[in-house]
């Protein structure tokens, strides 16, 4: 009896041990094959152009600008854009092209000038807009540094005998929508409790008809477009312009927010011209200073030196061209400004010369 229960566990034993041994292998072959998964590659995302590529790719760039804004931007009867700012976006083309005509001139409004830059529309705004925080942050713009200070004032009918604007209480005046002669206006006109009725318009043009045939009693521009006004409309009537400044009027070239490229390519082309005007370096002597020099940094701007141009894939020669095909600032000025419509150069000069414009240095 014993012998049979010994030798039943002992059966038992066995079976039991094979049994285990079996799943362990089995165990072990299923942890050992290897699993095969079908691998999806994804695709690259497509890189997006920079603004540079762009502009490259379609041969051309859009700059916004104003179309009745004479000594500024101003559309002629021949079809032909002129203009202070309009020198400055040839000043780019010739950057990024080598020539000044590879650009097509976007006319904008104030109130619609900031939607065409962030929507893509135009490459770059150049459009005597004011450089703000508000603009600088919330829009998704960002600015060079000032190309031209100004200042807002006022221009009134002589015949009412206003002489400061305390004595506008409850005139009407015009103003520019969308703009910061709006805005600065009615902040200035509430500090100092004096009651007024604004007029807006989105048109330069119609504003002026509108102060010219007596509608308005002031037109509130900036001090430059006061002093073309009042070249342009000497027979019209008896206009006059107040002493009062009420502002602060840095006007910047504006590019979207996030192509530091472009930012850095409109950034130094005005630098260019900043740099040429404050070492005298002209359209008609460019030539004899770069084979004349022995200034590292002025042969480092015009292309003989250190590569800078290289540095924002342009060529090295992009100053010289600019200085030689369009002028320094000091000529695109007097060209624009100072000849035809009067403008003093005021706070636009070079710092050497008692000015606010400053070349950072071309090393």
């Amino acid at each position: 009896m014993k012998k049979g229960i010994v030798f039943t566990l002992s059966v038992l034993l066995l079976v039991s041990l094979f049994v285990s041994c079996n799943a362990k292998e089995e165990v072990k072959t299923v942890a050992e094959t290897p699993v095969v998964t079908e691998t999806v590659k994804e695709a690259a995302p497509t890189k997006a152009l920079s603004t540079l590529e762009q502009i490259r790719k379609r041969g051309y760039l859009v700059a916004g600008v104003n179309a009745s804004n004479p000594g500024f931007s101003f559309l002629e009867e021949d079809g032909q854009y002129k203009g202070f700012e309009v020198e400055l976006a040839k000043a780019i083309s010739v950057a990024v092209f080598g020539t000044p005509d590879k650009i097509e001139f976007r006319p904008l409004t104030s109130k619609e000038r900031f939607t065409a830059l962030q929507s893509g529309e135009i490459d770059v705004l150049i459009r005597t807009a004011t450089i703000t925080t508000s603009r600088d942050t919330e829009l998704g713009l960002d600015f060079t540094c000032p190309y031209f200070y100004d200042g807002q004032t006022f221009l009134v009918n002589g015949d009412l005998g206003i002489k400061t604007m305390e004595e506008l209480e409850g005139a009407t005046i015009a103003v520019l929508t969308g703009s910061t002669t709006e805005t600065n206006l009615a902040a200035t006109m509430e500090s100092k409790g004096i009651k007024y009725t604004p007029i807006t318009y989105e048109n330069l043009d119609e504003m002026k008809s509108a102060f010219v045939n007596g509608r308005v009693d002031s037109l509130s521009v900036d001090k430059s477009s006061a002093v073309v006004f009042l070249h342009q409309y000497a027979d019209a009537g008896n206009f006059e312009g107040l002493e009062e400044t009420i502002s602060k009027e840095p006007l910047g070239i504006a590019v979207r927010h996030g192509d530091n490229q472009w930012k850095d390519i409109c950034q130094w082309t005005l630098y260019a011209l900043f740099f040429g005007d404050e070492h005298n370096i002209t359209s008609s002597n460019v030539d004899e200073v770069l084979a004349t020099t022995t200034s590292p940094e002025v042969k480092n701007a015009l292309g003989t030196g250190k590569e800078i141009g290289a540095m924002m894939d342009l060529s090295n020669d992009w100053a010289y061209q600019i200085i030689k095909q369009v002028g320094n600032y000091g000529e695109i000025y007097n060209r624009e400004l100072t000849e035809p419509m009067k403008v003093t150069r005021g706070l636009n000069k070079p710092w050497n010369q008692g000015g606010l414009l400053f070349a950072l240095p071309f090393n």
